[in-house]
């Protein structure tokens, strides 16, 4: 039996925003077919025409730039000439099913941290029991979670130098949470870290 108990797909299902379809031990009958319906007007106006994949991304849009090993390099579309960028990973249940999702982005590094990353979790998350990270055989660091929104529960990570230097040696990292309706149980999702030293090197500092 997997660690990850049969209420995660339902929990993975609130982060993404969509619902899962009802259990029945009945046979459903085939859906009904219709027809559009209204003036031929009314049905064009709901018909997608298509854009050029290829073209410049709008004025404020969020882009995928380019992947680089496990990572992709998301962008927001701006009047300057270099965008701003943050690194990017979905995470799974190890069968397939999204759970979370982090985003990492430099600092200017007047601080301790060097760095800034955001974890967003499915809702019905345990929050005492906060988020922990693992760089390989390393030893875990715990997080607390910041806030919460219909979207999922939030961490926001401060990471120092140490921190980006093992990201950089490592391979993958395991991030722990547990599910409020299981908490006798862990849910590890694993972060890859194949490109980080790359994809690091190209994250945007945050503007004071």
């Amino acid at each position: 039996m997997s660690k990850i108990s049969t209420v995660w797909p339902l929990l993975a299902a609130l982060l993404l925003g969509t619902s899962m379809p009802a259990m029945s031990q009945t046979t459903d009958p085939a859906p009904t077919v219709q027809s559009d319906t209204g003036t031929a007007a009314e049905v064009e106006e709901q018909l997608s025409l298509g854009e050029d994949a290829d073209k410049d991304p709008e004025l404020g849009k969020p882009y995928t730039s380019e992947v680089i090993g496990d990572w992709e390099m998301r962008c927001i579309k701006t009047e300057a000439e270099t965008d701003p960028c943050q690194m990017y990973q979905l995470l799974d249940d190890g069968q397939g099913a999204p759970v979370a999702e982090v985003s990492l982005f430099r600092l200017p590094g007047s601080g301790k941290a060097e760095a800034g990353a955001t974890i967003v979790v499915p809702l019905e998350t345990s929050l005492p029991q906060q988020l922990t990270i693992t760089v390989d055989s390393g030893k875990a660091r715990r997080y607390p979670y910041a806030f919460c929104n219909p979207v999922g529960c939030y961490a926001r990570l401060g990471l120092t130098a140490q921190d980006i230097a093992g990201f950089k040696r490592g391979n993958e990292a395991t991030i722990t949470i547990v599910p409020a309706l299981a908490q006798d149980q862990q849910v590890k999702l694993t972060l890859s870290l194949s490109g980080f030293t790359a994809s690091y090197e190209k994250v945007s500092v945050i503007q004071q």
